[in-house]
C-alpha cells in the first residue's frame, strides 16, 4: 500500500536535521524541522551546538555531498572567504609523530575550512529558501504520536517555550537530536526492543579560541594539525576560517584535559605544536578566552539489526552513530546519509528504514571501525590480533608518507571517507609502505 507524502517532520535543526530535511524536500508536499533553541539569523553561535565553538573540517566526502544537495554552495562557501585548503602545501600533518610530505604529488579534491556556526548558518539560508521547508524553533519534542495499531509513527508532540502544546501529524518523522537519541527511548515507550548499542568510552576534553594573525600562516599554510599518539594522549588543530580568523583548538584524551587560563594555554600549545608555531603565535590577536567542551563516549546505535521496527520513523546523524570529534568525521556523514535518503525516497517508499539503516550503516561502519581501533590503541585497551595488525601497518604507512606524497593521498581518501580503508592494503600501497620504511631502515 502506498504511503502519502504529505507532510514530514525532522527533530532538530542542527546540520544532520537541515541536511535531512533538503533530502526530504524532493518527496514531501511539506517538510517541518522542529528545535528547541532559537535559531539565529546568521552566523552565531547556539546552546544546542555546544561542540560550535571548536575547529571544524568539511571532510572531502561531505563536500561532495554538500555539493549534491546544494548546487552552487561551495562557490557562495568560497566568494564568502571560506579556506579551501587541496592539501599538499596548504597543510601541515602529523600522525603517529611523523610530518606528512607537502611537496609534489597528485592535486587532489578540496576540503573546505569554514566554522561550524557559518555553515550551520549557510546551510539554514538555503533550507530557508525552500517554498515547502518551514523551520520552526523554540519547540521543545515531547514524544512520538502512534497510530492505532502502534505499528506506525503518525506525528509528534511539541511544546512552544510558553506552554503551548501541538500535535504535528506526519507521515515521517526523522530523528536529529544529536546523541540523545530521542527515539532510543521512544522505541521502548512504542513497545519496540531499542536496538543494539555499543558505547566506547574516551573521556575527550576540547579548549578552544578564535585568532587572528596579523602574517598569516607561514608558506600558505591553512591548516595545521597533531594527532595524539601512543605516548603523547594530547593534540592540537590551527584551522584558518572566514573572516580572516583561526581556530586553535587543544584536544586531550582520558584526564588529559587542555587548561582554559591563558598562560596555561599557550604554554600547553607550544608544548605540542611543530616548531614554527610558537614564534606565529606571539604576535596572535586573541578574540575570546578558552572554551571547553566535553566528549564522554562514542556511540553506535544498530538500527539495522532490528527485525521490528514502526514505519514512518528514521534516526539520523549523531543520534545513529556518534563519533570522537577529534577524527572530524561527523558533518561529512550527515551529508552522506541525507545523500542517501534523498536517493532512497525517490527509488521508493516502500520499507524505507530498513533500506535507509542499511544502506547509512555502508557508509558508517568502515569510518567507525577504524576510529575505534584508534581509539582503544590510544586508551591501552585491549585489541583483537586484527586491531594489532591494522595498527602496525597503519604506523607503517604514517611512516613511509613522511617521504610520499602519493601515500599522503591514498591515506587522505581513507580518513576523509572518499574511498573504504581496504584501499589501503592494495598492492600499489603495500609496496610503497614497504619500500619507504626500508629506506627509513
Amino acid at each position: 500500500m502506498s504511503q502519502s507524502r504529505e507532510h514530514a517532520v525532522v527533530l532538530g535543526a542542527s546540520v544532520a536535521g537541515l541536511l535531512a530535511a533538503r533530502a526530504l524536500a524532493d518527496s514531501y508536499e511539506r517538510v517541518t524541522v522542529v528545535d528547541r533553541d532559537p535559531l539565529p539569523a546568521g552566523g552565531l553561535d547556539r546552546k544546542g551546538v555546544p561542540q560550535a565553538r571548536h575547529a571544524h573540517v568539511l571532510m572531502r566526502a561531505g563536500v561532495r555531498a554538500l555539493d549534491d544537495l546544494f548546487p552552487g554552495l561551495l562557490e557562495k562557501l568560497a566568494a564568502d572567504g571560506v579556506p579551501v585548503n587541496y592539501g599538499g602545501a596548504h597543510s601541515w600533518t602529523e600522525f603517529n609523530g611523523h610530518v606528512f610530505q607537502r611537496a609534489g604529488g597528485p592535486r587532489i579534491a578540496p576540503g573546505y575550512q569554514p566554522s561550524r556556526p557559518y555553515l550551520e548558518a549557510r546551510i539554514r539560508e538555503e533550507i530557508r529558501e525552500m517554498p515547502n521547508v518551514l523551520l520552526r524553533d523554540e519547540r521543545t519534542v515531547q514524544g512520538l504520536i502512534a497510530s492505532a495499531t502502534g505499528e506506525r509513527v503518525a506525528g509528534v508532540r511539541v511544546v512552544s517555550r510558553d506552554g503551548e502544546e501541538e500535535a504535528l501529524p506526519a507521515d515521517l518523522v526523522v530523528d536529529a537530536t544529536g546523541r540523545s537519541g530521542r527515539a532510543f527511548t521512544w522505541l521502548r515507550d512504542l513497545g519496540y526492543d531499542p536496538p543494539e548499542e555499543k558505547i566506547l568510552a574516551v573521556d575527550v576534553m576540547y579548549a578552544s579560541r578564535r585568532l587572528r594573525l596579523p602574517g598569516g600562516l607561514p608558506e600558505g599554510l591553512r591548516s595545521v594539525l597533531v594527532e595524539p599518539r601512543t605516548g603523547q594522549p594530547v593534540g592540537m588543530a590551527l584551522i584558518e576560517q572566514e573572516g580572516g580568523e583561526y581556530t586553535l583548538t587543544l584536544m586531550g584524551y582520558a584526564g588529559h584535559h587542555p587548561p582554559t587560563d591563558h598562560d596555561g594555554f599557550r604554554a600547553s600549545t607550544d608544548r605540542i605544536a611543530p616548531a614554527f608555531l610558537p614564534d606565529v603565535l606571539r604576535d596572535a590577536e586573541w578574540l575570546d578566552e578558552p572554551h571547553r567542551h566535553r566528549y564522554p563516549a562514542s556511540h553506535r546505535r544498530y538500527y539495522e539489526r532490528l527485525r521490528r521496527f514502526p514505519e514512518g520513523l528514521l534516526v539520523v546523524g549523531d543520534a545513529l552513530c556518534s563519533f570522537n570529534p577529534l577524527f572530524g568525521q561527523g558533518m561529512a556523514v550527515a551529508a552522506m546519509e541525507a545523500v542517501i535518503l534523498r536517493d532512497l525516497l525517490a527509488a521508493g517508499q516502500e520499507n524505507l528504514a530498513r533500506r535507509f539503516f542499511k544502506a547509512a550503516a555502508e557508509r558508517i561502519d568502515p569510518a567507525w571501525q577504524m576510529v575505534m581501533t584508534t581509539d582503544r590503541a590510544q586508551l591501552g585497551l585491549p585489541q583483537s590480533a586484527a586491531e594489532r595488525l591494522i595498527g602496525a601497518y597503519v604506523r607503517r604507512l604514517h611512516a613511509a608518507a613522511a617521504r610520499d606524497r602519493v601515500l599522503v593521498e591514498a591515506f587522505s581518501s581513507v580518513s576523509s571517507l572518499v574511498e573504504l580503508p581496504v584501499t589501503l592494503i592494495k598492492p600499489a600501497v603495500l609496496i610503497r609502505v614497504l619500500a619507504g620504511n626500508l629506506r627509513r631502515g
